[in-house]
């Protein structure tokens, strides 16, 4: 049975908005580099004190994940992560600029890159899991623009124009997109991996697919399973990698090898979902105001 369209208020919202980022994104971009990131982080502190809802879900989150730091300690890092947030979308409205002086303003450590080609080497894709931490887009980015062949797995927006346009900016940097709830998504997926591709999936979200219970921040969370799956199933290298934030404009690219845990079954899956989740933890400890915490990470509770 095929799905009634949304109501006719929904899709007038979905097209304004969609022609909203479309008139905004030409004079965006001939921005300045450094302009556009200033603008971004006011637009960030902007949207942390007037966009009440997302706020309170941010301060929810960090609360959470920090319970032993002050409310002032609180709503600072959530003004930071606002801040941060609001800059990397800037400078990824930029991004062509951003690939003209890509070696310039990221640096690809050196045993990241060769830990990438060791893993391609074995001739069974890599399964490249990151978070919403840092710039996960300038990641993706930078590496399918070495010339790594790479694909990444994304949830379709609302709107099928808006949708496009996403499409449309990846390819642009050489990145082909998987969009998860397309039919024959699965069988591209196995595709890439065949053909010795880096797969790359976000895995710190609690959103609507087959998942696994894992801790995050010493507390269970939902979290995809399919990074796992892939990996077991197909015997490709599980990799974590981020693009970290190291100074205005300037991001540094690391990555490693997760090990496949001596396990079958479902419980490989949650041994290695755990280990991967671990991995962005730790990134995210690191670097805390650079993770998105208004998502609900903890929102659905444990079985």
């Amino acid at each position: 049975m095929s799905t009634p369209p949304p109501p006719l208020h929904k899709r007038v919202k979905r097209f304004v908005r969609y022609l909203f980022i479309r008139a905004c994104l030409l004079p965006l971009q001939l921005l300045p580099l450094r302009v556009a990131s200033w603008l971004g982080e006011r637009a960030g502190l902007f949207a942390f004190t007037f966009v009440r809802s997302q706020r309170r879900k941010a301060l929810a989150s960090i609360t959470t994940a920090y319970p032993q730091k002050t409310g002032a300690e609180h709503l600072q890092l959530a003004r930071e992560s606002f801040r941060h947030l609001g800059r990397s979308v800037m400078e990824m409205v930029c991004i062509r600029q951003f690939d003209a002086r890509r070696h310039e303003l990221v640096e690809w450590v050196p045993e990241a890159r060769a830990a990438m080609d060791s893993a391609l080497a074995r001739g069974k894709g890599v399964v490249f899991v990151t978070g919403h931490v840092g710039n996960w887009e300038l990641l993706a980015r930078y590496v399918a623009l070495e010339d790594y062949p790479a694909a990444v797995i994304g949830k379709e927006l609302s709107d099928s124009r808006t949708t496009k346009l996403v499409e449309r900016f990846r390819a642009s940097g050489k990145l082909r997109v998987i969009w998860r709830g397309s039919q024959g998504a699965a069988k591209e997926m196995l595709r890439a991996l065949k053909g010795n591709s880096i797969l790359g999936i976000l895995i710190d979200q609690d959103t609507k697919v087959q998942s696994v219970w894992v801790p995050f921040f010493g507390k269970l969370a939902k979290t995809p399973r399919a990074a796992a799956d892939l990996a077991l199933r197909t015997g490709a290298v599980p990799m974590l990698g981020f693009c970290t934030r190291v100074g205005p404009l300037r991001y540094r690219i690391t990555m490693e090898e997760v090990a496949l845990p001596a396990l079958k079954g479902e419980e490989a899956v949650t041994a290695l979902t755990a280990e991967l989740t671990r991995g962005i933890e730790a990134q995210i400890r690191a670097h805390p105001e650079q993770w998105v915490w208004i998502h609900q990470r903890w929102k659905s509770p444990p079985p």
